[in-house]
């Protein structure tokens, strides 16, 4: 059997996963709050011969929690999260978590993501502002206040660091575990008139894909000599025959 084919073919759709990753990646450079996907490669060791060969996996993909870069905006109703918190919104898919803080004031004082989803606190319930209550004041740990009366405290939850995330729209996540509400502020908190940017490097991104690219071309140079190699064998046995 060809093995050298078959594992040439298998870095293929490896390295075309990987280039959907960063074209996605960077696609969002400028949405807020969106966490990066990654691949994580593996090879894959095949011993239906006697003589093991490794495969390249596809990969899994992963959400990358590392942070972004703030932007200040004095938008008195955006916020950033400082550390490895995150922001709980109610979704139809139930309770989701996003790094989006870009918040707005319904008529009648619910606090929501610009697309509609409830702002929740920590205990999953939604937030309710004063609708004539003026600018909300939102302290480090989430304390909102207007006119300096306490209205309610947004939300901060952390989330296992094994568990998987799957994505949400574009910058909220679902895990497959429970997240807990944030009880440690020294570390996480809130800061509001900030918003938090992706957690994308283009000019990372970009070397990533020439290096990807580099590679593909290189790998299907390398299926091309073999194929030619193989019909140069057929040819030459064929005409020993």
């Amino acid at each position: 059997m060809q093995s050298n084919l078959y594992v040439a073919l298998s870095a293929q759709i490896a390295l075309e996963k990987r280039m959907t990753t960063i074209a996605t990646n960077v696609a969002n450079l400028n949405t807020v709050g969106y966490r990066a996907d990654h691949v994580s490669f593996e090879s894959v060791i095949s011993r239906t011969t006697d003589k093991p060969v490794a495969f390249s996996s596809t990969g899994n993909t992963y959400i990358s929690r590392l942070g972004g870069a703030m932007v200040k905006t004095d938008n008195p109703l955006d916020v950033a999260v400082q550390g490895d918190g995150w922001l709980a919104i109610q979704t139809p898919r139930g309770a989701a978590y996003t790094r989006d803080g870009r918040m707005q004031m319904k008529d009648t004082g619910e606090l929501v993501t610009l697309n509609g989803y409830p702002i929740l606190d920590a205990g999953n319930a939604g937030l309710v502002l004063d609708p004539n209550g003026g600018p909300p004041a939102i302290a480090h740990d989430g304390m909102v206040t207007q006119n300096g009366r306490q209205v309610g405290a947004l939300g901060l939850f952390t989330i296992d660091d094994n568990a998987t995330l799957a994505r949400f729209d574009n910058s909220a996540v679902v895990p497959d575990r429970p997240a807990n509400p944030t009880l440690d502020f020294s570390s996480n908190g809130i800061v509001q008139g900030f918003v938090e940017g992706a957690n994308v490097n283009p000019v990372l991104e970009m070397t990533r894909l020439i290096m990807v690219t580099r590679t593909f071309d290189s790998v299907s140079n390398a299926i091309e000599t073999s194929e030619a190699s193989l019909q140069d064998a057929i040819k030459t046995l064929g005409s020993n025959a």
